[in-house]
């Protein structure tokens, strides 16, 4: 609105040329209709600005500004055509900077205007109030009519037909067969189950993220009681153990690293990889090694050698193959360690995210193993895919024939280790002394029963505050219920959490004490939810019943509880709290169970703590410390 108006004011004198007249009404005119939205957005920002989170009281004005501002988009998008036949009119001969000046706000009114459009139907919801609709268990048995029933079932199909269109949407790009229709209408139903009992918007999340983090940082740096301070030192014989178990777990990550090919080989070297990679992309594949799927270039198998530092003949099967349940993997002789090493890719593709998703519960049945149990669908699928590669096509027959005595390990890392773990369960019965490494794996991947059976061959390797070690479904309505609680009873307007959020995150400092309508409230008190609380729950989905209720015999939650494979060296780093921390990080290990990552934990980290490069630079920061300790 101020360039217009500076070009209307600059060349006021100059529209006496043929067709400058017309040019001259536009130019007010648009003067005119973008003061008109500009007062519009001005109002609904100072409105939406008013009361809380849990309080929309101060701002029931706003549909009616919604509204209005919604009207103005016809007059704003006519006058946008106008202007675009007016400025290609040949008979207007007016200056050439005049016309150009013209031309740029013509321009932008388009780009404004389609990027407007495009911002709606993204954050556009199509149920509306539907919502509402939902009723709550104890609430739908007592009602006679099935007219409910029926409405609440619509009301399902129609959220679940909803998210089945965003994921086809989001995975337009990759060919879908029946396997994908299926996984599809899985992954909108957990969605659908997921964000169906909650009525809060993207920044609501936002700021109840903001406030669990400080809340979080808070109690993390409230002083311990005496009594809770554990002051005794581990003895050597553990201490021993974890020295050697990281040694080996740096190692093999390397192998979990290189599964990624050339996309992790040219993110960690940005300078030098695509100069290395063109000088191995003429030479011929090797025959020695059996190559399946796609690798043009040779650039997946070129960064693989490069990163293992293995040769040509010590890989024995790869595969590039991707598609939904099925991921690449290769597998390897690696004669440092005499072992045959079966490395598993993590997620890297559509394809892979869809498997991530597929969170259902199934059986895992195995003969001779007691500890049967639930695993996650989707990764168990892409085991069994791997799993019948190995024993059918005989690749593991073919290993060790070459090297008998080596002994087989599996490594992988994300959905690689979640995978790595389930097909060592499944080759455990007829390779007793295999080892497994999952480094980073999902956290809601084994039921209690295999996850401690697999306690005596695989070794979990976990960074930080890892979000993906920590996610499951009751790990996932847990928080949720924790932003709803802290969002809600925040008294703060969430403009100002947002703000001060923003610069705590980069800035650091000290948390913010935001009052709360939870200060002063009994114990007992804060069991029970709050007005506030209720009004963002719309009703309290099953999956989030199952972590409270007593399960029937029959019939057992839709999402139980599902933890991380093995023993867990969890990985901590050594910074101060600032948001910036000087290059020279330190790392400390330790042994730990899966009760500490029952919870989700928020932090700027919870991403970059997951990444492949991260979690291999703390694994040899501590080999190598441990390693000079040796030499002293």
């Amino acid at each position: 609105w101020i360039g217009i108006l500076v070009l209307y004011t600059v060349h006021k004198g100059q529209f006496n040329c043929p067709g400058g007249g017309l040019l001259h009404s536009y130019l007010l005119g648009l003067i005119i209709l973008l003061a008109s939205i500009i007062c519009a957005l001005s109002a609904l920002v100072y409105i939406s600005m008013q009361g809380t989170i849990s309080n929309p009281g101060p701002r029931k004005s706003l549909p009616k500004i919604l509204y209005t501002r919604l009207l103005l988009y016809f007059p704003e998008f006519i006058w946008a055509v106008v202007g675009a036949v007016w400025v290609s009119d040949n008979s207007v001969q007016c200056e050439k900077t005049v016309i150009n000046g013209v031309i740029g706000t013509v321009i932008a009114s388009w780009i404004i205007i389609v990027f407007t459009v495009i911002g709606v139907l993204i954050v556009f919801d199509p149920l509306g109030g539907k919502k509402t609709f939902y009723l709550p268990d104890g609430v739908s048995r007592n009602l006679e009519s099935s007219q409910s029933g029926q409405l609440l079932y619509n009301v399902k199909s129609s959220a679940t037909r909803v998210w089945e269109k965003r994921i086809r949407l989001l995975c337009c790009c990759i060919v879908q067969d029946d396997d994908h229709r299926v996984a599809f209408t899985s992954i909108a139903e957990l969605f659908r189950n997921y964000f169906s009992d909650t009525d809060l918007v993207p920044s609501d999340i936002a700021a109840g993220l903001i406030l669990l983090h400080q809340e979080q940082d808070k109690m993390e740096n409230c002083p311990k009681e005496p009594d809770e301070v554990l002051c005794h030192s581990p003895s050597s014989l553990v201490t021993d153990d974890l020295d050697v178990e990281l040694e080996n777990a740096a190692h093999y990550m390397l192998f979990a690293a290189a599964a990624y090919g050339w996309p992790y080989y040219v993110y960690t070297n940005p300078y030098t990889a695509l100069c290395k990679l063109n000088g191995d992309c003429c030479r011929n594949r090797p025959t020695d090694s059996d190559i399946t799927g796609s690798d043009r270039h040779n650039f997946h198998f070129g960064s693989i050698l490069k990163i293992t530092g293995l040769q040509y003949r010590d890989f024995i099967h790869i595969s590039f193959h991707n598609k939904i349940y099925e991921i690449p993997f290769f597998v390897a002789l690696d004669h440092k360690k005499e072992a045959i090493v079966v490395a598993v890719r993590g997620t890297l593709s559509f394809e892979d995210i869809l498997t991530d998703l597929s969170a259902d519960c199934e059986d895992l049945t195995l003969e001779e193993v007691l500890e049967n149990g639930f695993v996650h669908k989707g990764i168990t699928q892409a085991a069994n895919y791997i799993y019948r590669k190995l024993i059918n096509d005989g690749i593991l027959n073919q290993a060790f024939t070459i090297a008998p005595e080596y002994k087989l390990v599996i490594v992988g890392h994300s959905l690689g280790g979640g995978t790595a773990s389930i097909l060592a369960i499944m080759l455990r019965n007829s390779f007793p002394t295999l080892r497994c490494f999952a480094f980073s794996p999902p956290g809601g991947l084994l039921s209690k029963s295999l996850a401690d059976y697999t306690k005596h061959f695989i070794i979990s390797v976990i960074v930080g505050k890892d979000l993906v070690a920590r996610l499951s479904m009751p790990n996932m309505e847990d928080l949720k219920r924790r932003i709803v609680r802290i969002v809600a009873n925040c008294n703060r307007p969430k403009y100002q959490i947002l703000l001060r959020g923003c610069w705590y995150e980069v800035f650091g400092g000290d948390p913010d004490d935001f009052p709360t309508e939870l200060d002063g409230r009994s114990q007992d008190a804060l069991t029970q939810p709050l007005l506030a609380e209720e009004s963002l729950m719309v009703h309290r989905s099953p999956s989030y019943n199952a972590l409270e209720e007593e399960p029937h015999l029959n019939s057992p939650p839709q999402y139980p509880h599902l933890y991380l494979p093995g023993k867990i060296i969890h990985i901590v780093e050594e910074c101060s709290s600032r948001r910036l921390c000087s290059s020279d990080i330190k790392y400390t290990a330790k042994w730990s169970n899966e009760t500490v990552f029952s919870s989700i934990l928020i932090s700027p980290k919870m991403i970059t703590d997951h990444m492949p490069d991260v979690v291999l630079k703390a694994l040899n920061s501590l080999s190598q410390e441990h390693g000079s300790c040796l030499s002293c």
